[in-house]
């Protein structure tokens, strides 16, 4: 098992994470368009570490079979986490899209989140 772990806290190690995420699935022999897929997880959890709780970690592991991204922070935590997965609730000024859509991309998505302890988010993306 390969795995990757990045601190967040601005854009270019989101960015850096999305990048790494993406070569990683494609390495594995993920087809472009699922390590896309990937990618564009990696890059919606980070951007909402970094907008939300200013800092925290994604890990990228590499497994036989699938990728799994684990989201982790200690920010304020999602108060509604039923109501975030429905989509279109934001705190921002966003679509309320990058949780939900994230959902719906992988294969697997698991969420825990504590008001004021932080939120940790685990996405699978099986390779078929």
């Amino acid at each position: 098992m390969e795995e990757r772990r990045f601190s967040i806290s601005n854009i270019v190690d989101v960015v850096r994470a999305r990048r790494s995420g993406l070569e990683m699935a494609l390495k594995m022999g993920f087809h472009q368009a699922e390590a896309n897929k990937v990618a564009v997880v990696i890059s919606e959890l980070g951007r909402n570490i970094e907008q939300y709780a200013g800092s925290g970690t994604i890990t990228v592991r590499a497994h036989d079979k699938y990728i799994e991204i684990i989201a982790e922070d200690e920010g304020p935590g999602i108060p509604d986490v039923e109501r975030v997965l429905a989509g279109g609730y934001t705190t921002s000024k966003g679509m309320g899209l990058g949780i939900s859509g994230s959902r719906r991309l992988m294969d697997e998505f698991e969420i825990r989140s504590a008001v004021g302890k932080g939120t940790r988010i685990r996405a699978v993306k099986r390779l078929w």
